[in-house]
């Protein structure tokens, strides 16, 4: 019997001694592991921040001892969710500045100012948020309300969408702007013979140029205050969609010092210099940052009718929006880049913007393979234009199509908008898509992403049939789109994006299951844990 209880003792410390060391186990899981399968999995190991095995609870036990045993206890993993286009450090500036998201009408606006400057007292009132679009009279603001409150302090306040702002007398003042002054790519409107104060695309840059930049300070606050609102809704890597070299810089310095955890692909803003100067440096790769795009500007928002179309907006005849970036200069830096592994990311809303961006993309690619440039939003396609799209990849952001729904048609006419926001036909044509909101334009909400992609409605679950439903994503689809197909679109497919042995053990824990729920139900869900490296980062 000794014998026995002997030779027992001795299987038990033998089958110890085998069993390899890892950091952690998660166990008891509903995971979706969003591999080329697609299959599920009950349970996964982590070692040095990486996923090092994917299986059932018992075997993961049987296989390794691990420091420490996270029992989720039946709740549905998903691989952390990339955001593919969005405005990171724009998000982080914005909460410093007044909040105009919401507002129902331009005295809500001077309501918000006025409240903001009660508390703050700064010297440059900045914000962003404001839309006509959402009020009960849809025409651009004008300044003379600002101009009375605030005679001496100089104001600009940006549109939503980031493509036209408001400035007050005195910030016009600043900035020596007169109805004379010259000007490309956009519009100044003017009524009376006098300016209004709404500054649409490139002009703005005429009144930004006086506005005091953050501090290094600010901008370190700014970053930090928007990866805490990333972690909070489940997002592990932000890919922002156009930045300075020095905030990248100070990104990368960050994240080396460890302040700053959140993965990052930054986009390049587009501009002689800065693609003169990482053309010459290469690509940078760290764990956490990934620089390899740069961002260029087609054209501006539908919204404030930046949009370029082919033909005259359907609400402002022998209107057609404009060129942000000259078509000559869009070419020279197409061609630069497309000499290099860089990839070109650019900013494409109208049918007319897009087709120069396409053909331009095909001319220089020469059908080269691989290279993933992108179209960023790529919202109104002429149908005869979709094929370009076989080897261009399309990077949008579904919650446009159901905040856009309600005004759209006005300015497109019906004919236009059946090429208008088609994230199915887009996926069909590449055979993927990347997924992401461009907040602070939209809401942070990844739920809200899925639920405009799936549902392609709004928070009122308006409209009941859905906003052009034939051009909805499926579930798989759309966490595919907001993951590994966005990690795809990054040349990270193979760190990232899935939860598979090998990549970064970067995962959120749902408190229901995004794939199965109620889908009017999607938007109310939660992140309960966020991990990043393996390590939780939001609880």
């Amino acid at each position: 019997m000794k014998q026995i209880a002997f030779l027992l003792l001795l299987t038990i410390a033998f089958s110890c001694k085998r069993k390899e060391t890892v950091d952690t186990i998660v166990i008891n899981a509903n995971v979706y592991t969003v591999n080329a399968n697609f299959d599920k999995a009950e349970a996964f190991a982590i070692k040095n921040g990486k996923i090092v095995d994917v299986g059932s609870s018992i075997e993961m036990q049987s296989k390794y001892a691990a420091t420490y045993i996270n029992d989720v206890k039946g709740k549905t993993i998903v691989p952390g969710f990339i955001d593919a286009h969005c405005h990171f450090f724009g998000l982080g500036l914005q909460q410093q500045k007044v909040d105009l998201t919401g507002t129902k009408s331009f005295d809500e606006v001077v309501q918000r100012i006025v409240d903001f400057q009660k508390q703050k007292n700064v010297a440059y009132i900045t914000g962003r948020g404001w839309d006509q679009n959402d009020w009960d009279i849809k025409t651009f603001p004008t300044k003379e309300k600002l101009d009375k409150l605030f005679p001496n302090t100089p104001i600009a306040v940006r549109r939503i969408d980031g493509h036209a702002l408001l400035a007050n007398q005195a910030a016009i003042d600043l900035a020596k702007v007169t109805v004379d002054t010259p000007f490309s790519g956009g519009e100044i409107l003017q009524k009376d013979g006098k300016l209004t104060g709404v500054f649409i695309d490139a002009p703005m840059e005429l009144i930004e140029k006086t506005i005091p930049k953050p501090s290094k300070k600010e901008q370190i606050q700014a970053l930090q205050d928007a990866e805490k609102i990333a972690f909070f809704y489940g997002l592990t890597t932000v890919d922002d969609a156009g930045l300075p070299r020095n905030v990248i810089e100070l990104i990368d310095s960050l994240q080396q010092a460890g302040t700053l955890k959140i993965r990052m692909y930054t986009m390049v803003s587009a501009n002689d210099a800065n693609i003169d100067y990482y053309l010459k440096k290469g690509i940078y790769k760290t764990d956490k940052l990934n620089v390899r795009s740069f961002k260029i500007y087609a054209d501006g928002a539908l919204g404030s009718r930046g949009a370029t179309l082919k033909k005259p907006y359907s609400d402002m005849h022998n209107h057609y929006g404009a060129m942000v970036t000259p078509i000559s200069t869009i070419k020279k830096y197409a061609k630069q880049i497309a000499q290099s592994d860089f990839q070109m990311n650019t900013h494409a809303i109208g049918d007319s913007a897009n087709y120069v961006m396409l053909k331009t993309y095909k001319e220089v690619l020469h059908n080269q393979k691989n290279r993933r440039w992108r179209i960023e939003h790529a919202q109104i396609i002429d149908v005869n234009d979709f094929n370009y799209f076989k080897n261009i990849l399309p990077s949008v952001q579904p919650t446009h199509a159901t905040s856009d729904m309600y005004w759209a048609e006005d300015r497109l006419g019906a004919e236009r908008m059946k090429g208008a926001y088609a994230y199915k036909t887009l996926l069909n044509k590449y055979g993927s898509i990347a997924l992401g909101t461009d907040f602070p334009v939209e809401k942070v909400s990844p739920f809200l992403t899925f639920y405009a992609a799936v549902a392609r409605k709004d928070l009122a679950h308006f409209p009941e049939g859905g906003f052009q439903i034939e051009d909805a994503l499926t579930r798989e689809e759309t966490l595919k789109g907001m993951t590994i197909w966005a990690a795809y679109s990054n040349f990270e497919e193979q760190e990232k994006g899935s939860i598979e042995i090998g990549k970064f053990a970067d995962f959120i824990v749902l408190n229901k299951d995004i794939m199965t729920v109620a889908v009017d139900e999607i938007p109310k869900l939660k992140v309960d844990e966020t991990y990043l490296n393996g390590k939780r980062v939001k609880h």
